[in-house]
């Protein structure tokens, strides 16, 4: 089981004047991948709270994986990858590149996310979209290799190779 810590940034939602479905939606998507959500805050779009609540989960509580929601975009408002940089020791632009990717696939406007991915320590921080609907389209997308990463961060898994079959293709 992965103990994961869900923060949705929003300055409306931290009020309580929006309604947090991706955050809610995270919550639910982390039970694909065996994970738990044992931390869970609305924050509002600021840097320094955003990093220091990033930095507590990592270092404090050790959590597994992060996921942010919301302040990818374009706003000035929007620094949640600048927050997420100031408390990432090494980047992973592959699970970012992936969710461009995949969403690219049903909007042009994909082109236009800051999101980010990187590592803390034994924690992995994944800046996800603000909509539920792209955070479903970005999660299908990232799911499937996020087990693994995580057991390799914990020292649980060693080899990311596929086991070669007698064709000489990969699983």
């Amino acid at each position: 089981m992965f103990r994961v810590g869900v923060i949705t940034a929003s300055d409306k939602g931290s009020r309580g004047e929006r309604e947090d479905l991706s955050g809610a939606l995270l919550r639910e998507l982390v039970q694909d991948i065996q994970g738990e959500v044992v931390e869970y805050a609305v924050l509002p779009d600021e840097r320094g709270l955003l990093a220091a609540k990033m930095r507590e989960w990592a270092d404090e509580l050790m959590l597994d994986l992060i996921l942010t929601t919301g302040g990818t975009g374009f706003s000035q408002r929007d620094v949640t990858p600048e927050a997420t940089l100031d408390v990432t020791e090494r980047l992973v632009p592959g699970i970012a590149e992936v969710m461009r990717a995949e969403s690219l696939k049903v909007t042009s406007r994909a082109m236009l996310s800051r999101a980010i991915a990187g590592l803390r320590k034994y924690t992995l921080i994944i800046n996800m979209p603000g909509s539920p609907k792209a955070v479903r389209e970005c999660w299908t997308a990232i799911a499937p290799a996020l087990t693994h990463g995580i057991e390799i961060l914990k020292g649980e898994a060693g080899e990311c190779a596929e086991p070669i079959h007698e064709s000489g293709m990969g699983v």
